[in-house]
C-alpha cells in the first residue's frame, strides 16, 4: 500500500507545483478548477481501498490536499490549513474516503451496487423481533486478523454504514443521502 501512497503524492506534487507555476496569473476561481481537473482526482481514484490504512500513510496524502488548498488561497508554507480546507468547504482525505464507503453501502440499499460488490455485504436480520431491525443496518463479520481484517472492504462499509445516523441512512434519494453525508462528515471534521 505505501507504493500506491508513494505515486499518488509523487504524481499529485508535481502537478501543484505545475499549477503554483501559472498561478499568479490565474483567478482563484480558475485556480480551483485547475487543482480538482488535476490534483483531487488523483486523490480520490481508488481511496475505498486506503479504508483502514496507518495514519502515517493517511497523513502523507493530506499534505498533498494542504499543499494543494495553500496554492489556490495563496498562503504560506506554515499556515494552519484547517481554516482553509474548511473555506473551500473540502473534506479531509479520511472523511473522504468514509464519504466514498457511504455511498456505496447505499448504493447496497438501493440495489445499485455491483453484484463482485454486493457479495461481499449482508444486511443485519435479526433472528426475532428487535427494535435494530427496522434501522437499515449492515453485519459486520468477525475478524480473525486485527490490522489486515479491519482493513477490509466488508469490515469497512458496515462499521462506517452502522455508525451513521438514522436521519442520513434513511435518505429518500442518492442525491439527498450525499447532502446528508458530506454535512454530517464536513461536520465531524470541522467541529
Amino acid at each position: 500500500m505505501s507504493r500506491q501512497v508513494s505515486h499518488i503524492c509523487s504524481t499529485s506534487f508535481l502537478e501543484i507545483r505545475r499549477v503554483a507555476k501559472i498561478r499568479r496569473f490565474l483567478t482563484k476561481k480558475a485556480a480551483t478548477q485547475l487543482v480538482c481537473a488535476r490534483v483531487t482526482p488523483r486523490i480520490d481514484y481508488c481511496n475505498s481501498l486506503l479504508a483502514g490504512i496507518s495514519t502515517d500513510q493517511l497523513s502523507r496524502i493530506q499534505r498533498v490536499q494542504n499543499s494543494a488548498a495553500k496554492v489556490i488561497l495563496r498562503k504560506k508554507r506554515r499556515d494552519h490549513v484547517t481554516p482553509l480546507l474548511n473555506h473551500l468547504h473540502w473534506l479531509p482525505v479520511q472523511q473522504r474516503i468514509q464519504y466514498k464507503l457511504g455511498t456505496l453501502a447505499f448504493n447496497f440499499f438501493r440495489g445499485t451496487l455491483p453484484p463482485y460488490l454486493s457479495s461481499k455485504l449482508t444486511k443485519y436480520s435479526p433472528t426475532r423481533s428487535l427494535r435494530s431491525s427496522s434501522q437499515l443496518l449492515l453485519t459486520v463479520p468477525r475478524t480473525k486478523l486485527k490490522s489486515a481484517g479491519q482493513r477490509s472492504f466488508r469490515f469497512q462499509v458496515p462499521t462506517l454504514w452502522n455508525s451513521l445516523p438514522l436521519a442520513v441512512r434513511q435518505s429518500p434519494s442518492l442525491p439527498s443521502f450525499k447532502i446528508k453525508l458530506k454535512t454530517h462528515l464536513y461536520k465531524s471534521a470541522f467541529y
